[in-house]
C-alpha cells in the first residue's frame, strides 16, 4: 500500500520540543505515542483580502476527522523543507498552486498531538478542486462569517490546532 491508500503508514520527520527534525518515524507511530512532528497550514485568502476558504475534512481522516478548518495543510516529510510541505499540501488538498508568504510557527500541544506549526496564507482567484478523499466540502467564507462560525463551535466543530491558528492569525492580520 502507498501512503496515500495507506496513510498511517505514510512517513513523517520527528522533531525534538525545540524544533529540530531529528528523525523519521510511521504517521500511525507519530499520533499513537504522541511523537514530536511538524505540520503545515495554508490559508487561502481573496484577492480583496475579506474572504478566506474555509474546508471540511472527510469523516475518515486520522485527526480531527469530519472538524472544519481554514488551514490546507499537513505534515512534514523527511527531509523535506515546512515551505515545501506547504506548497504540496495545498495543491493535493485544494488543487491551488500559489505562492506563499510565512505568517507563524508555534508549538502545538494538545491531547497526545504534538507537533510544531508552520502556518503561510496564500491569495487566490482561481478554482478550488478539493481533494475528495481529504476534503467533504471547501468553499469561500468571509472574515466575518468565519469568526461567527468558530463563535458557535456546536454547529461548526473546528480542529483545535486550526481554531488556535486562525485565532493568532486573526489577533494580529485584522
Amino acid at each position: 500500500m502507498d501512503a496515500h491508500t495507506d496513510p498511517g503508514g505514510e512517513l513523517v520527520a520527528l522533531y525534538d520540543r525545540a524544533g529540530a527534525e531529528i528523525g523519521v518515524e510511521r504517521r500511525a507511530v507519530v499520533y499513537r505515542d504522541g511523537l514530536w512532528h511538524a505540520g503545515t497550514g495554508v490559508l487561502v485568502r481573496s484577492p480583496d483580502g475579506r474572504s478566506v476558504v474555509l474546508h471540511r475534512r472527510t469523516a475518515d481522516k486520522l485527526v480531527f476527522p469530519g472538524a472544519y478548518d481554514c488551514w490546507a495543510g499537513g505534515v512534514v516529510g523527511p527531509g523535506e523543507a515546512p515551505a515545501d510541505a506547504a506548497a504540496r499540501e495545498l495543491a493535493e488538498e485544494l488543487g491551488v498552486v500559489a505562492p506563499l508568504r510565512p505568517v507563524d510557527r508555534f508549538r502545538f500541544d494538545r491531547d497526545g498531538l504534538r507537533y510544531h506549526v508552520f502556518t503561510y496564507e496564500t491569495v487566490w482567484d482561481g478554482p478550488l478542486r478539493p481533494q475528495p478523499t481529504e476534503v467533504a466540502w471547501a468553499g469561500w467564507v468571509t472574515l466575518d462569517e468565519l469568526r461567527a462560525r468558530l463563535a458557535d463551535p456546536v454547529r461548526w466543530p473546528f480542529t483545535p490546532d486550526g481554531r488556535v491558528g486562525i485565532e493568532r492569525w486573526l489577533a494580529v492580520s485584522c
